[in-house]
């Protein structure tokens, strides 16, 4: 049984005890905040803190929180020679205190606290410093995902930028669509089919092979139509980066 304590209570951290305590491989001992929490059933029984003095044993302990705050909390921690780990995308494993021996534990994926997710087909990215430490996290992410890979922090830092791409660009990209539809009291509903059957392509063709629309077949009569709605909208210099971008293709 691989014993986990969860640092900080974030989006990350709430989906990781969520599929932590599902499995009969890892017990979470004990999940730290800095800010009081109230455990919700299930999870009543797995004791919390918010005094870092009291932190328990354990065999690996997982920092989700803010990147930015990483390297002086994981100073911080009272206690040495321990496997300390951080679920971030974007920062380096070197960005942990040395007093412990570190590591990465980054489940590739959007969390939002309110929408449950199945982690068994989300990559677990994992990184340490020696080989018995890198078998340990290989072990944990098995224990919730089919789908752990090791991952220098150089690659994950290049995966963390494309993720940023094709998640955080395209979902501000459906807020864009959304906003265009209100302001013509039209339903953002009529764009899911859409939506959906253009993530579903890449499942089985390469997004060159996915890519439509006015840009691609160079169709200058309907872009200029659109850009000319597009007059006095903040959204008329994305339309032409992107089309531009498109016609280089």
């Amino acid at each position: 049984m691989i014993k986990v304590v969860l640092l900080g209570f974030g989006n990350v951290n709430h989906h990781l005890l969520n599929a932590l305590y599902k499995s009969d491989k890892v017990s979470v001992t004990q999940v730290f905040n800095r800010n009081y929490i109230k455990m919700i059933s299930p999870f009543e029984n797995i004791p919390f803190t918010d005094d870092i003095s009291k932190i328990v044993n354990a065999d690996i302990y997982i920092i989700g929180i803010p990147d930015d705050a990483i390297a002086s909390f994981s100073e911080s921690l009272p206690f040495q020679n321990k496997l300390v780990v951080h679920t971030s995308g974007g920062a380096a494993m070197n960005v942990l205190s040395s007093k412990n021996t570190r590591g990465i534990f980054y489940p590739l994926q959007t969390f939002s606290k309110q929408r449950p997710v199945n982690f068994v087909n989300i990559p677990i990215c994992i990184e340490a410093e020696n080989p018995k430490d890198l078998e340990l996290l290989q072990s944990l992410g098995a224990a919730i995902s089919e789908n752990v890979v090791e991952i220098s922090s150089e690659q994950r830092a290049k995966l963390h930028l494309a993720a940023v791409f094709v998640n955080n660009f395209v979902n501000y990209l459906y807020k864009v669509g959304n906003e265009i539809l209100e302001e013509n009291n039209l339903p953002f509903e009529l764009l899911k089919p859409l939506i959906a059957e253009t993530a579903s392509k890449i499942e089985t063709l390469s997004p060159e092979e996915a890519q439509t629309g006015p840009a691609k077949r160079n169709d200058n009569k309907t872009i200029e139509k659109h850009l000319h709605l597009l007059e006095n909208s903040d959204f008329k210099a994305f339309y032409e980066l992107f089309t531009k971008a498109l016609k280089k293709e």
